[in-house]
């Protein structure tokens, strides 16, 4: 049996204290064990034991309020959730509650147990998530630790080999710029990151509340909703991680080019049949391959993820009903691939920062993604011993063209 979810509940009234546990003894299969305290002082004490999994707390405390407490025991290291009890439900209040470190808060009176339930098991996982993002900016920390130690150990061997002073300082300049450009790659990543994850949980918390409320067959089609909403929102965190483990592991040099023998032709099929799930309505991928030879000799992954990743894009970056274009060809020993799209382009002031990690461009910042995306699929090409090229006009569409070596068969 798995471990207890232990819970504290920390309210000046005990009657809530009873109330609470009579919620939490009505919850389908519970596996909780309920601790009170009605100690504001008590309370941050107990928190800095770090012996529970989550902490349900009151608005009012005496002299106190909830909200300080939070915001105490957060700035003291505690990364176990927070759930607002609250007498009353508005915006305000929420908004400071999530200002304060909270991840959700429930109007008492109002609690039922399945909305309870709920509300633990987001929260739990919603600070699983957080606690990954901090992991991935320790690291990230680390690595420039590692490089500033370099930038030492470079400034050392300058002054014992008795460079002259221009080279001296051409060394410098180029570690401090990778300095530099490491610092803004972690300022990037943490801004994204922390909008990116916040966005789909956000969406998952909102939508698990509003299921609760659903309580008849009359109410199947709303639940549906709901539950596709959160289905689609943890999608998109999954890819989200997927970019962040890619770019991982292209830095560390964990990605190979192993060329296998497949058909060309009936493999992109297979891409596009895929990439159906992402297409918004009315949008199709029009495929042709236009060559008579089908056979290639390259790496199967590899290519996979760049077709998958340029026809996802095609399909965010334009509107309902419209068309994407995609072609195979083999000719003089090489391998041309194009997606063409007809959205929104690319501002021309945007176009060289293209690849750059994290970047994204002006006219995309309502559109959900992490900039990542095209770095990725450059970095692919370049491991392949291809190349990738494109054209763009603002509002008539974007065509990338990806052209690979048709290696022999191994």
């Amino acid at each position: 049996m798995p471990d207890k979810i232990r819970i504290l509940l920390i309210d000046d009234d005990e009657d809530d204290y009873i109330i609470t546990r009579d919620i939490i003894d009505d919850i389908p299969g519970r596996n909780y064990l309920l601790e009170w305290t009605s100690s504001f002082h008590e309370a941050l004490k107990i928190v800095g034991e770090k012996r529970h999994n989550i902490y349900l707390v009151d608005y009012r405390l005496g002299a106190h309020d909830g909200l300080e407490l939070i915001t105490r025991a957060v700035k003291e290291g505690c990364s176990a959730p927070f759930i607002l009890l609250t007498g009353q439900s508005d915006r305000e209040t929420d908004e400071k509650a999530m200002r304060a470190g909270a991840l959700d808060y429930l109007v008492k009176g109002t609690i039922s147990p399945n909305e309870l339930e709920r509300s633990i098991r987001y929260s739990i996982e919603h600070a699983k998530s957080l606690a990954v993002i901090q992991r991935l900016n320790t690291e990230l920390e680390q690595r420039v630790k590692e490089r500033t130690q370099e930038l030492g150990t470079a400034i050392q061997k300058l002054e014992r080999t008795n460079r002259s002073l221009y080279e001296a300082e051409q060394e410098v300049r180029k570690a401090l710029q990778k300095e530099k450009e490491l610092h803004e790659l972690k300022s990037r990543f943490v801004t994204i990151a922390s909008h990116e994850f916040r966005t789909p949980l956000s969406t998952v918390l909102s939508s698990a509340s509003l299921i609760g409320k659903y309580k008849t067959t009359e109410d199947d089609d709303k639940r549906i909703k709901h539950v596709d909403r959160i289905k689609s929102a943890f999608s998109n965190l999954t890819g989200i991680l997927n970019d962040f483990l890619s770019i991982s592991r292209i830095e560390e040099g964990k990605i190979y080019n192993v060329p296998t023998v497949f058909d060309l032709k009936g493999f992109a099929m297979q891409v596009v049949e895929e990439a159906q799930g992402v297409l918004k309505l009315g949008q199709q991928i029009h495929y042709q391959h236009k060559s008579s030879q089908t056979t290639v000799c390259v790496d199967k992954q590899l290519l996979r993820n760049i077709l998958f990743n340029l026809l996802s894009n095609a399909s965010k970056y334009s509107g309902e009903h419209q068309q994407v274009h995609f072609t195979t060809t083999i000719t003089g020993g090489e391998i041309i691939i194009t997606v063409q799209d007809e959205g929104i382009g690319i501002p021309d002031a945007d176009k060289a920062h293209l690849f750059t990690p994290f970047f994204r461009a002006q006219n995309v910042t309502n559109i959900q993604g992490t900039g990542l995306g095209l770095n990725i699929v450059k970095k692919y090409v370049d491991i392949m011993g291809g190349s990738l090229s494109y054209e763009s006009e603002l509002d008539q569409g974007t065509t990338f063209t990806v052209t690979l070596p048709q290696t022999t068969e191994p």
